[in-house]
């Protein structure tokens, strides 16, 4: 494979994996800070998806972005209010609403499964014009990811830091003890949901405007990648500051769609590509137990060596 492959196949995963390092962000919120497992990330991304696709068609690039995010607001409002107000539990509201998102999405799309975006004006032909000239042409689709992603990450970074984001955190944290400081875990859960949907929906605009189409499928799967992504990243990083724990489901994110594209490199049939994904996701959550056992097995293979001898 010649270098400059190689190149294409790297850059090919980054621009991927930025775009949807967007949605394991979004999970990041929800899952690792509110401690909410949110199932309707597959409906949300392809909500954000058709709407972007919609309002950019109808001339509106820019506005496609806020619109997209809007639209994931709604949504993480219907999940939280289900699981707040109507006493749904949180993995049966998020199914719940994934599924009524199916049937809203086709709406959306003018009832077809399939939106063709190739001569429709987006913020990606708008990057590339401007940097036509410039030594970064070429490069729009990397500097619109990069630049959605580093804003998320500032915006969490200081987000978090707020009253507000600190007692988001506490509701994931213990609810018992926030609802006992007079803090309602239910306007907490609300917002948290609210912001995380939104970068879901801001991550299927953007990758729809990349790939120029959108399919009701386009999110299929998405929680999976979103939660592999987001193990990983944690694997690498750790615990330390909320920026340095964003950066390394970021990189999660990136590694992920690294090995999705070696996996096609390889010309692994398309129908493999759930399995890896599923694979991906056992190793992540398994390799640290694993890893936890591995003094207590040297222990026990150091015992059982002495009693031999």
């Amino acid at each position: 494979m010649s270098l400059s492959a190689i190149w294409s196949l790297a850059q090919t995963a980054l621009e991927l994996g930025l775009t949807c390092s967007l949605t394991v962000l979004a999970l990041f919120l929800s899952y690792s800070m509110l401690n909410v497992c949110d199932l309707s990330t597959d409906g949300c991304f392809t909500l954000g998806a058709a709407v972007g696709a919609v309002v950019a068609i109808a001339g509106h690039p820019y506005l496609s972005i806020p619109a997209a995010m809007g639209a994931g607001v709604l949504s993480g409002f219907v999940t939280a209010v289900l699981q707040t107000r109507m006493g749904i539990e949180s993995l049966l509201a998020g199914i719940i609403v994934n599924t009524g998102l199916y049937s809203i999405n086709i709406a959306v799309m003018g009832k077809s499964s399939l939106l063709n975006m190739n001569k429709t004006v987006t913020i990606f032909t708008r990057m590339k014009d401007l940097l036509a000239d410039t030594p970064l042409a070429g490069q729009h689709e990397l500097v619109i990811s990069l630049a959605a992603v580093a804003l998320v990450i500032l915006f969490l970074a200081l987000f978090l830091r707020t009253r507000l984001g600190l007692a988001i955190r506490a509701t994931g944290d213990n609810p018992d003890m926030v609802r006992s400081s007079s803090i309602n875990p239910v306007f907490t859960t609300t917002v948290g949901l609210c912001i995380s949907n939104a970068f879901t929906g801001l991550s299927g605009c953007l990758l729809a405007q990349s790939q120029k189409s959108v399919n009701i499928d386009i999110g299929s799967g998405m929680v999976t990648i979103a939660l592999a992504s987001l193990l990983i990243g944690q694997t690498f990083m750790g615990r330390g500051s909320v920026a340095k724990r964003a950066v390394g489901v970021v990189i999660g994110s990136v590694i992920f769609r690294l090995v999705y594209t070696i996996a096609l490199r390889f010309n692994m049939p398309a129908f493999m590509l759930k399995l890896v994904s599923s694979v991906i996701v056992i190793i992540a959550i398994a390799g640290p137990y694993f890893k936890s056992q591995v003094p207590m097995l040297r222990r026990r293979l150091a015992g059982s060596g002495k009693e031999d001898g």
